[in-house]
């Protein structure tokens, strides 16, 4: 086997894996592909890789919800801050050596675990929402542009407001949507967007619709919660590998 069919066999069984993640719990394809195309290729390279199944996916998550127009009423500054802060800290994952990265993406995948086997929950008000969105947003741009995951701590926040079940899988799309253009326009901008991960990136936009579809398979047969414990546990593993592999590097 070529190297080159080989890279492609990983890369699409790799977006399987991680849509099957997403079809079950609603999200973690960035998480889970960032994690395990790092341990391959440097976090720019994986995160440019990302971001055409990342966006497909997330659009269709969008699309599936009920009330886009009042949640981007609502979140509106939260997202802003998200693109901005992404946009600019994306300057992060494009300049700091592998091992940096590594280390800084396994710090984030590993906080994010922990909080999923802590079942870590908070309450937003309708008070705090004015001045915490927009600080949530620049933390997570800046994680996000740091590391190419998404979800500390905007995850944590949009499950503490309150929204019904369909409603949070809805603003979970549209967070990580404004998440991955704000990313794909920071690499182009920092010049770190090679147009050989292009053609990769669209390899695995149908493994990553069949894995999200075979997801839904195993939702409706498997309990989400048990589900979800198994992957924060396997994601915690990921992380510290990711941690060490770095730390040895560096």
């Amino acid at each position: 086997m070529s190297v080159l069919t080989s890279s492609t066999a990983y890369v699409a069984l790799i977006f399987l894996l991680a849509g099957a993640v997403k079809g079950v719990v609603g999200l973690g394809l960035p998480t889970v592909a960032m994690g395990l195309l790092s341990l391959a290729m440097p976090p720019a390279e994986a995160a440019a890789i990302l971001l055409l199944p990342s966006f497909i996916t997330n659009v269709w998550q969008l699309a599936e919800g009920p009330r886009l127009d009042d949640l981007i009423r609502r979140l509106w500054p939260l997202l802003l801050a998200i693109f901005i802060s992404t946009v600019i800290a994306s300057d992060v994952i494009a300049s700091t050596g592998s091992a940096e990265a590594s280390v800084a993406l396994g710090g984030a995948l590993l906080l994010y675990a922990s909080a999923g086997l802590c079942n870590f929950h908070i309450h937003v008000s309708a008070a705090t929402q004015r001045w915490a969105g927009p600080l949530v947003g620049v933390i997570t741009g800046f994680i996000t542009g740091a590391t190419g995951t998404f979800v500390v701590p905007a995850v944590p926040y949009l499950a503490g407001l309150g929204l019904a079940r369909d409603e949070l899988i809805q603003a979970l799309g549209l967070s990580f949507t404004v998440s991955t253009v704000a990313l794909a326009l920071g690499l182009l901008w920092h010049g770190a967007f090679e147009m050989k991960s292009v053609s990769s990136s669209m390899v695995a936009i149908v493994p990553a619709l069949l894995g999200m579809m075979l997801g839904g398979q195993i939702r409706r047969r498997v309990s989400p919660e048990r589900f979800r414990r198994w992957f924060f546990l396997g994601l915690c593993a990921l992380a510290v590998h990711l941690i060490a592999r770095g730390a040895f590097r560096s």
